[in-house]
């Protein structure tokens, strides 16, 4: 049995008039937060505001990029060309590190948002960019998919990478995610999705809807902020994990 692991969700995903989730209430169960950077979401005010919340609960602090679409919350490809995705990345992470500033708070890693996080996560181009760039930026490690591209690709450049898995979403035998909108990619019962995360941390294996079960690495859990009753799925995983004699504490040390 795994006896500690992170909880992280992503957050600071409003904008303007515009609110998604609870923030404030996620930030008092997680122990790391993937702020999104302006990108699928965010404006320099969320993000200043939920970086701030991050450091008064002692979150530690990721950067959340996507691909620039608002109007489809970073969840449709965009083509680009994997160093055009790399730069875009750079881009918004530096926006989050310059508010971060501000606070001051400390962004420690990069998690790539929706739609650039599952392409990163099967197409080998995009994540040998990805992490080429945050190994030029300096002073980050990555949060990718467990047994992704992106993992693969951050170990064979040098970076630190930290593995993921996910709370709230079913899995294919390729080890990457059910795709929103078929049967079978989200799990609403946090008491499955806890006993489905224990027996995983206790066996390093991940049931799948298309075969047997299948070897992860787990460093951290998400819990995805904008899912339906997610504060309280988050709460239930952290309750049902500590009772279980796991330590909920960040990967990054």
């Amino acid at each position: 049995m795994v006896r500690r692991i992170d909880l992280n969700s992503d957050l600071g995903e409003s904008f303007g008039p515009w609110s998604m989730g609870d923030d404030a209430a996620m930030l008092q169960v997680v122990s790391s937060a993937n702020v999104a950077a302006g990108g699928h979401a965010s404006d320099p005010e969320t993000m200043f505001e939920t970086l701030k919340l991050a450091a008064q609960n002692g979150v530690t602090v990721g950067a959340h990029p996507g691909y620039n679409d608002r109007e489809g919350f970073g969840r449709r490809v965009i083509p680009m060309s994997p160093d055009e995705i790399a730069r875009m990345c750079a881009a918004q992470i530096g926006a989050l590190q310059a508010v971060a500033k501000l606070v001051p708070v400390h962004v420690a890693y990069v998690k790539p948002h929706g739609a650039l996080g599952n392409l990163a996560a099967r197409d080998r181009d995009v994540a040998d960019a990805i992490a080429a760039m945050v190994k030029q930026l300096g002073g980050l490690s990555i949060l990718a998919i467990s047994g992704t591209q992106l993992a693969q690709a951050a170990k064979a450049q040098g970076v630190q990478v930290f593995s993921e898995i996910f709370a709230d979403r079913g899995y294919l035998s390729t080890g990457q995610l059910v795709p929103r909108g078929q049967d079978g990619a989200m799990i609403h019962d946090a008491e499955e999705a806890a006993e489905r995360l224990l027996n995983m941390l206790d066996t390093g294996l991940m049931p799948v809807i298309d075969g047997d079960p299948i070897p992860l690495d787990a460093h951290s859990i998400c819990v995805h902020g904008d899912s339906a009753g997610a504060v309280k799925m988050a709460q239930a995983i952290r309750e049902k994990l500590t009772a279980a004699g796991v330590t909920i504490g960040s990967f990054v040390t």
